[in-house]
């Protein structure tokens, strides 16, 4: 190639002598030579093929440079975020923020622990014994054992007690959650074939028994977790469908996918349909159980021991960190330390708590904010008719998306939301001490 094009594709440089920059010197501290050869490399190329297309542009080594430094920074990566978006449990900023004593158990376990070791025999051990047993011990369970999360608990609680036969649930518990999941989908995904009873708006115990044939394996009581059902309607008590089951040989499975443990948001708790016989309970631990992303199943050894041998249970086991964070968070539960997990800390704040911290916001950024009255959420698929009281700072700009960008855009990226032609920042989810960042996070972004 002759000409001004194949003279320009000459002077680009070779991606070692970028590599020996002071700017490429930097980017190899942050990122690792890896990333760094292959963001130039990428570089180089589009500067390659704007050069063959004629395009203009500045194929300096220095413009070489910002673009692999850009695309460096553009890389997605888990950042920290201040939540004011009102949402307590936002699936999309991870749910629960976990306990001071579950994130220092999970540092602690990040080197050698007893993740299958038992130090009295002085070999192997069980991976959630210690989950186990403090699933036991605030429950009443017999028997208690911890996957990766809630959908995987549902799987392979149907795999391995219904694979191969029916499974019967009330047409209006057929739920969808995140992401698109489906119950149907999983109890297919568990070899299993869905039986539905009743209509959408009422289920009788007679529609239950009228779906039981020689296939049954199970009966599936569902949480409504994301949605709430009113006016003409009617379910049959846990109890009812419990002796149904036993009386017909079946075993009784219940997803409780909020993980209330207690009943302390007036919801049917882990421990009530435990006490009410339920074979298997499966529930979410990142929810209101306030822990890291986990599902656990507990009920009657007799219907946790095939789940705890199936070939399932190794590829959807917890990893040590997200165990030893666990048996921190069900800790605290155990000895009455309800203050301490930040989901429930939260969603116990008075209005007056939440107001006092909307007016300090409100202070630090006047004369741009005003105190307003907000309503909050739990999220999460937890608690759906039950908005919670709060309070936050409204920022009345002629272009509230534009701000909500940049404040997105920022070193510590906020999370508000635009309503009522304002950005509002609510005080629910924002923590006494994230006050002066997110001060200084608006002050920027308004100047900006």
């Amino acid at each position: 190639m002759d000409g001004p094009n194949a003279a320009k594709l000459r002077a680009l440089p070779q991606v070692q002598v970028l590599l020996e920059t002071p700017c490429a010197i930097s980017l190899l501290a942050r990122y690792g030579r890896p990333g760094v050869r292959a963001a130039l490399r990428a570089a180089l190329d589009d500067a390659r093929a704007a050069i063959l297309q004629g395009a203009p542009g500045d194929t300096s080594e220095q413009a070489l440079l910002d673009h692999a430094a850009q695309s460096l920074d553009r890389s997605p990566r888990l950042a920290r975020v201040i939540n004011a978006s009102g949402i307590v449990l936002h699936t999309n900023l991870g749910r629960a923020p976990l306990a001071a004593e579950a994130l220092d158990a999970a540092m602690q376990a990040g080197g050698y622990c007893t993740l299958e070791y038992d130090l009295t025999a002085g070999g192997r051990g069980s991976r959630t014994q210690g989950v186990g047993a403090l699933i036991r011990r605030i429950t009443g369970a017999e028997a208690a054992i911890a996957v990766n999360n809630n959908a995987a608990a549902m799987l392979l609680a149907l795999t391995a007690l219904a694979g191969g036969g029916e499974v019967v649930v009330s047409r209006g518990e057929l739920i969808e959650i995140g992401g698109g999941f489906r119950i149907p989908d999983i109890i297919a995904q568990g070899g299993a074939r869905l039986v539905e009873a009743g209509t959408t708006n009422k289920t009788r115990l007679a529609d239950y028994r009228a779906a039981i044939s020689p296939a049954t394996r199970a009966l599936l009581a569902v949480h409504r977790g994301n949605f709430h059902m009113v006016g003409f309607t009617e379910t049959v008590a846990r109890a009812e469908l419990v002796t149904l089951a036993h009386a017909h040989g079946l075993v009784m499975i219940e997803d409780l996918g909020h993980g209330d443990l207690l009943g302390v948001f007036g919801q049917d708790s882990v421990t009530d349909a435990v006490a009410a016989g339920v074979d298997v309970v499966a529930f979410s631990a990142d929810k209101l159980l306030g822990g890291p992303q986990a599902g656990i199943l507990a009920g009657r050894e007799a219907a946790i021991a095939p789940l705890r041998q199936h070939p399932l249970m190794r590829a959807l086991r917890l990893d040590k960190l997200s165990l030893a964070a666990l048996e921190a968070t069900l800790d605290l539960h155990a000895r009455g330390e309800h203050v301490a997990i930040p989901v429930l800390r939260m969603l116990a704040q008075s209005e007056a708590t939440l107001r006092d911290r909307a007016t300090r916001l409100a202070a630090l950024i006047a004369p741009r904010g005003e105190v307003v009255a907000s309503e909050g959420q739990a999220g999460g698929g937890t608690l759906p008719a039950q908005p919670i009281v709060s309070a936050a700072v409204a920022l009345r700009v002629p272009a509230p998306d534009a701000l909500a960008a940049r404040l997105r855009a920022g070193a510590l990226p906020v999370i508000g939301r635009v309503a009522a032609g304002c950005l509002m920042l609510d005080m629910l989810a924002v923590g006494d001490d994230e006050l002066p960042a997110l001060a200084a996070a608006v002050r920027g972004a308004v100047g900006a």
